[in-house]
């Protein structure tokens, strides 16, 4: 078992053991392996995982729940839901967003389920209208740094179907400059310039990458 959390685009393995995947990272010359877990070997992956040199980090211990709340003790955690949006021919919904191809998503509001905040973020992002929600694909894990402080945000992630014809709008305030639908067989065309946690999504949906 292993939690992935991305420093940028740069994944740490919080794992009770070293699998195949997480292997292929950790012999790395510029990955960081700990072994140790205290405070102070959490606060230097923490540190390391921010350095250019760095490639990756592997965190291994047997209690991958006391691993993961001392990390997360380090952070402000913020909580966000979005989707994997396919129409009825199977094609998936991109946007760009700040210059990368992207998946709808937002943080939770007060007071709503993170089902609500995923088909709120994908109406309020793309204009489409009666989305339905179909299962959870997975939880993906980033940081990030503002205004001097230092976020996690947990995105969870939901597989979602819109049917019929539909006017699409990108949301202009939200910095999305285009909206498309992209076949199985045109992945590529967007999979080479987005994010590593969006290449997440799409294996957890079982699409060929």
């Amino acid at each position: 078992m292993y939690i992935k959390i991305y420093f940028n685009e740069k994944p740490l393995f919080l794992c009770n053991e070293v699998n195949k995947e997480i292997d292929s990272y950790a012999h790395h010359d510029d990955a960081v392996f700990i072994d140790d877990f205290s405070t102070p070997s959490v606060n230097s992956m923490i540190h390391e995982m921010r350095q250019e040199k760095v490639h990756a980090g592997v965190f291994v211990h047997q209690d991958i729940q006391a691993l993961k709340k001392t990390f997360w003790k380090k952070f402000l955690v913020l909580q966000a839901a979005g989707g994997l949006v396919q129409n009825e021919k199977g094609e998936m919904l991109f946007m760009l967003r700040r210059g990368k191809w992207d998946l709808p998503k937002g943080k939770l509001d007060k007071g709503e389920t993170l089902e609500q905040c995923a088909l709120r973020e994908v109406e309020e992002e793309t204009g489409l209208t009666d989305v339905r929600l179909e299962q959870q694909l997975l939880t993906t894990y980033h940081t990030y740094d503002e205004s001097g402080k230092h976020f996690l945000k947990e995105t969870h992630w939901y597989r979602m179907r819109v049917f019929g014809a539909q006017t699409m709008q990108p949301q202009a305030e939200e910095q999305i400059t285009e909206l498309k639908w992209v076949s199985s067989r045109e992945l590529n065309t967007v999979t080479g310039n987005t994010f590593p946690s969006i290449l997440d999504v799409l294996r957890s949906a079982g699409l060929p990458l």
